[in-house]
């Protein structure tokens, strides 16, 4: 019997192609994907739901009750938004969704894309890593069935896309070299997304993978 998935941040470059994979895959028999826009994808396994406060989702219960399998990919970049709003995306979010889902689905796996630096002491002065690691923490005390955290370094986009901001120009010019020095370092859009899907229906004794765990998970 195949699994109902939920999926969260779709029309993002890595939620995309979780999308994309659990869509193609036989081991998945639904897809529902709260977004905050639509994403213009038909397919007799997608559900589209449109979320508009994603700290209020109680009018959304009915569809919490029967999730195997989460993969929370929304997101924002850093300097993107002001530090409140931030903390909102990154922490409060994934958090209020996580509690939702705790009260009518317990038994559930919730796959994280988190980001490698993440720091759990949240004593951290990079944002990014201090909240990072405070979700890490909220989510994973929370109990469910499993729970992972992605920590993916550098993620080189293998679609075109306009760059956020000139940092990550130069990381995809400078990527080559970039993954020249090691597994921890960077990889692909398309592998990250790979490894996250087999976790989330596979599994893995790992809570907390690090670049080169997906790397390794891709490989097997």
């Amino acid at each position: 019997m195949g699994k109902n998935v939920l999926i969260t941040g779709a029309t993002g470059m890595i939620g995309s192609l979780v999308l994309k994979h659990c869509l193609e895959s036989d081991e998945v028999a639904s897809v529902i994907s709260l977004a905050r826009r639509p994403s213009g994808i038909q397919h007799e396994k997608l559900n589209e739901v449109i979320i508009r406060d994603f700290l209020h989702l109680d009018e959304n219960a009915a569809y919490f009750k029967s999730v195997d399998v989460v993969f929370y990919c929304l997101g924002v970049y850093t300097g993107a938004v002001d530090r409140k709003t931030f903390r909102t995306i990154m922490v409060d979010y994934p958090e209020a969704l996580g509690k939702a889902l705790k009260e009518r689905t317990p038994h559930l796996k919730f796959c994280l894309l988190s980001g490698a630096g993440a720091d759990r002491s949240e004593k951290s002065r990079f944002m990014f890593a201090g909240d990072k690691g405070a979700i890490e923490n909220r989510l994973s005390e929370m109990d469910f069935a499993a729970f992972h955290a992605f920590r993916p370094g550098y993620i080189y986009p293998v679609t075109p896309r306009k760059e956020p901001n000139f940092s990550y120009r130069l990381m995809r010019w400078l990527y080559p070299v970039i993954r020249f020095f090691g597994p921890n370092t960077s990889i692909k859009s398309n592998e990250l997304a790979e490894a996250m899907v087999k976790v989330g229906l596979s599994g893995s004794e790992q809570e907390i993978l690090e670049n080169r765990d997906l790397l390794k998970v891709i490989d097997k």
